[in-house]
């Protein structure tokens, strides 16, 4: 399940770009009730992106955007109430590891759901049942 974090340089602090997927690893594992579950632990993963002030935008002007983006299996964050809770989750991650002027309003999530066979990890498809056989280890 991929996380990529995309923040202008200079907003995360040193140990934040550090921590900030790990962190946001847990939460994503917390919300969905997840987090001893060995095989959905070992298929989250991410990257951070951090860019040149001058290359972020919103609203069509350059602005300090922190955008965090998880794609998942049709199965994850299934609820409008989980998907709001990782929302507010991450963003909190967010707040501990940027710097204190950076803007909350600032600070995007967004969760893109994959259709059935449209997430796979090593080659393999997986529908949502798979992941959850896969999870339940059957």
């Amino acid at each position: 399940m991929p996380i990529t974090v995309t923040a202008p340089n200079g907003v995360l602090t040193a140990a934040g770009r550090r921590a900030v997927l790990p962190r946001l690893t847990e939460v994503l594992l917390e919300v969905s009730g997840l987090r001893n579950n060995e095989f959905f632990t070992s298929i989250v993963g991410g990257t951070v992106h951090v860019l040149d002030p001058s290359d972020i935008y919103a609203g069509g002007v350059n602005r300090a955007v922190v955008l965090v983006e998880v794609k998942l299996a049709n199965i994850g964050l299934p609820t409008p109430a989980a998907r709001a809770a990782f929302v507010t989750a991450a963003t909190d991650v967010i707040d501990a590891v940027t710097i204190p002027a950076h803007d909350r309003a600032n600070t995007w999530v967004n969760i893109i759901n994959a259709p059935d066979g449209g997430w796979g990890i090593g080659g393999t498809a997986y529908t949502g049942d798979a992941l959850a056989a896969a999870a339940s280890g059957s």
